[in-house]
């Protein structure tokens, strides 16, 4: 059986190790933001509105809403 929260731990330490013994920098750290927003195919709630037809206040009734850097954003990676 996979355990996702273990794989979730070793990942973030992996990351929080390399960047703090500077083998990684900024640039990567953006560059695995990007890559983690493809997968979950993150939009904001009004690029998700506009993409789907639907409304601002549509947008807000999605289950899927995440909130980073005091931004909400919808996961739409079904």
């Amino acid at each position: 059986m996979i355990d996702i929260k273990a794989n979730t731990d070793k990942l973030l330490q992996f990351v929080a190790n390399k960047f703090e013994n500077n083998e990684l920098d900024n640039n990567s750290l953006v560059q695995l933001i990007e890559l983690a927003g493809s997968y979950l195919n993150l939009q904001t709630l009004p690029n998700w509105a506009a993409a789907n037809g639907k409304s601002y206040n549509g947008a807000k009734m999605q289950k899927n809403k995440i909130e980073l850097f005091g931004v909400k954003f919808i996961i739409d990676n079904f």
